[in-house]
C-alpha cells in the first residue's frame, strides 16, 4: 500500500512540431492517497494558450490500477468528448470565442510518466517516495480512427477502412444523461466554476447550476463566495515518450 503522486498521462500533442504555438488534449491519472478515490484531470491547449487552464477532474468509481478500462478521445474540427468505458464524461464545444484556442493542428499521441508532486495531490502535499520506484503503465488494445499525418510534410492520409457510422460524431440523448449523472456525482474541480482564477468564467463555458451547487458544497472557497487564498497555476508539459503515433482529427 502507498500514495502514489506520480502522473499518467496520456495526452495528444505537437509540441515538437509547433514549439511556440502548440496545442494538446490531455488525459491525466493523478494518482491517489491511500483509501481515497483515484482522481483522473481533462485538459485543452490550443495555438499555445497555456495560460487559459481548462482543466476538469473526477474521482473514479474503481481502482485504474487493478484492470484495464477504456479510455477515449473523440476529437473533430467542431468538439472534443473524452470517455470513461465508453461513458461521455466530458464534452468541449468549438465556438467562436474560443478562437485559436481550439485544437486544430495535427498532434501526436504521448503516453508519459512524470512527478507532479509539486501539484497534483492536494497541492503538493503529499510528494512521490521513490522506494516503490519504478513506476510501471501497461496499455492494451490501442485503437486509432482518423488521419495520419506526415510529420515533414504535414499530408493527411485519412483511414477509409471504417465507415462514418462506426466513428460516433457526438453524443446521443442516453449518453447525454450519463455524461450529467458521472459529473454530478464524481467531478471535484472545473475550471468554469473556479471564482478564484476566473473572476468571469471564460466566454465557452456553459454553466449549469447543479453543477455549481454541487461543487460549491465541496469547495466553497474556490467555487463560492469564501475567502480567497491564492492558487498554484497548473501548466504541465509532457515528459518522455512510450507511444508515439501521429494523427489529425477525425
Amino acid at each position: 500500500m502507498f500514495v502514489c503522486i506520480i502522473e499518467m498521462k496520456t495526452p495528444m500533442s505537437n509540441g515538437d512540431m509547433f514549439q511556440n504555438n502548440h496545442d494538446e488534449i490531455d488525459f491525466e491519472f493523478l494518482g491517489n492517497i491511500r483509501g481515497k478515490d483515484w482522481r483522473i484531470q481533462t485538459n485543452v491547449y490550443g495555438n499555445g494558450s497555456t495560460s487559459i487552464g481548462r482543466e476538469e477532474r473526477y474521482g473514479l468509481w474503481f481502482d485504474p490500477a487493478e484492470d484495464f478500462h477504456q479510455y477515449s478521445i473523440l476529437w473533430t474540427d467542431s468538439k472534443i468528448i473524452f470517455y470513461v468505458d465508453d461513458v461521455p464524461i466530458r464534452e468541449v464545444k468549438r465556438t467562436e470565442s474560443m478562437g485559436g484556442d481550439f485544437p486544430s493542428k495535427p498532434m501526436t499521441l504521448y503516453a508519459t510518466i512524470w512527478d507532479a508532486s509539486d501539484w497534483a495531490t492536494n497541492g503538493g502535499k503529499y510528494r512521490v517516495n521513490y522506494k516503490y520506484a519504478p513506476y510501471v503503465a501497461e496499455f492494451s488494445d490501442l485503437v486509432l480512427h482518423g488521419c495520419a499525418v506526415d510529420p515533414i510534410e504535414h499530408v493527411a492520409k485519412c483511414d477509409s477502412a471504417l465507415g462514418s457510422e462506426e466513428v460516433p460524431s457526438g453524443v446521443t440523448q442516453v449518453q447525454i444523461t450519463k455524461m450529467r449523472n458521472f459529473r454530478l456525482r464524481h467531478m471535484t474541480y472545473s475550471y468554469c466554476y473556479d471564482t478564484v482564477r476566473y473572476k468571469v468564467p471564460p466566454p465557452e463555458c456553459v454553466i449549469s447550476h447543479q453543477e455549481a451547487e454541487r461543487l460549491r458544497k465541496f469547495d466553497p472557497i474556490t467555487f463560492g463566495n469564501g475567502r480567497r487564498h491564492r492558487g498554484k497555476r497548473h501548466h504541465h508539459s509532457s515528459r518522455g515518450s512510450q507511444e508515439e503515433i501521429t494523427a489529425s482529427s477525425f
